[in-house]
């Protein structure tokens, strides 16, 4: 008899180009930015069989020091729900495997936020920041960590910081994202012929997501397949 092959570990994200990079040997991805789709793909997933999630993606910045393209290995995620820890011997592996590659990208450990709606002013950030002292936020952990508490399953979570917490963000930067988790480039066109002003906001965050993808894509291939879990 053929052994069986092991059960994957699923990846979380908001965005497509997001679980793009997170899938490969050992890990499925499901993405989308309206957190009840979201919800549904990652409980199709799980009934299909997982050996754990990871939430993988983009993240706002809340800790002053930390510029884009960061890395955020998650001690634990502060969300509606209160305060989850992340699985401590999959966090140690990834921190290992991080320790011993020579990045291009900074990475640090420690609390990343949720939230169910984005932060776009630095003010919101800096509030979040002081009352949770959490380094990052992101809209899909939270998600993640309750779906993989109620499956028993171990949770992790790796993110890297797009927009930095003394950027705001302009109103073009979400007009495109669709619930999906694509994106659309003529709502974005149509903010910026509204307000133009804003073009100097989205050509400095487009360097930002530049690098928060090369962190991710970085990230990705050094932890391997199944994101090194144990």
């Amino acid at each position: 008899m053929e052994p069986h092959a092991p059960l994957p570990v699923i990846a979380v994200t908001g965005m497509a180009f997001e679980a793009r990079i997170a899938r490969g040997e050992g890990v499925h991805a499901v993405y989308a930015a309206r957190s009840d789709l979201l919800e549904r793909a990652l409980a199709a997933a799980l009934a299909r069989g997982a050996s754990g999630v990871i939430s993988f993606g983009t993240a706002g910045g809340l800790a002053a020091d930390l510029r884009a393209g960061t890395l955020i290995v998650a001690d634990a995620i502060d969300g509606p729900d209160g305060s989850m820890p992340t699985d401590p011997a999959w966090r140690e592996r990834i921190v290992a495997r991080l320790a011993a590659a020579t990045l291009d990208a900074p990475w640090q450990c420690g609390v990343l936020a949720a939230v169910t709606a984005p932060l776009t002013s630095t003010e919101q950030k800096a509030a979040l920041n002081r009352a949770r002292g959490a380094l990052a936020v992101d809209m899909e952990s939270h998600i993640a960590a309750g779906m993989a508490r109620a499956h028993g399953l171990p949770f992790m979570a790796c993110r890297a910081i797009v927009d930095p917490a003394w950027r705001a963000l302009p109103e073009a930067a979400t007009a495109g994202l669709r619930d999906d988790g694509t994106t659309a480039l003529v709502p974005i066109l149509a903010s910026l012929i509204r307000a133009p002003s804003q073009l100097g906001a989205m050509i400095r965050l487009a360097a930002d997501a530049h690098a928060a993808r090369a962190a991710l894509t970085e990230a990705r291939r050094t932890l391997g397949p199944a994101f090194a879990r144990p």
